[in-house]
């Protein structure tokens, strides 16, 4: 499993990298209170990933955290109930 991780790793470094060569003009992106001028393959790879990073946490809020409530909550009633 390890071997395959790390070459999903590199085709993923190896794909930035293209993206990033083969996209150098610049761009203007506003944002109101600051004015950037990145490449274009530099905002293309961080709109990536800041939208990997709020998907992440968006699945974390909706059901991770839910789940480790519900978790929690059930094994204090399971100690309460071994206790009687």
């Amino acid at each position: 499993m390890r071997p395959i991780r790390i070459l999903v790793a590199l085709l993923c470094l190896v794909a930035g990298v293209a993206l990033g060569a083969l996209n150098p003009q610049v761009v203007e992106v506003d944002l109101g209170l600051a004015v950037f001028r990145p490449t274009l393959g530099v905002a293309l790879l961080a709109t990536l990933l800041s939208g990997a990073i709020a998907g992440g946490l968006a699945i974390m809020v909706s059901v991770v955290l839910p789940l480790r409530h519900r978790r929690r909550t059930g094994a204090d009633r399971s100690h309460a109930t071994d206790a009687n």
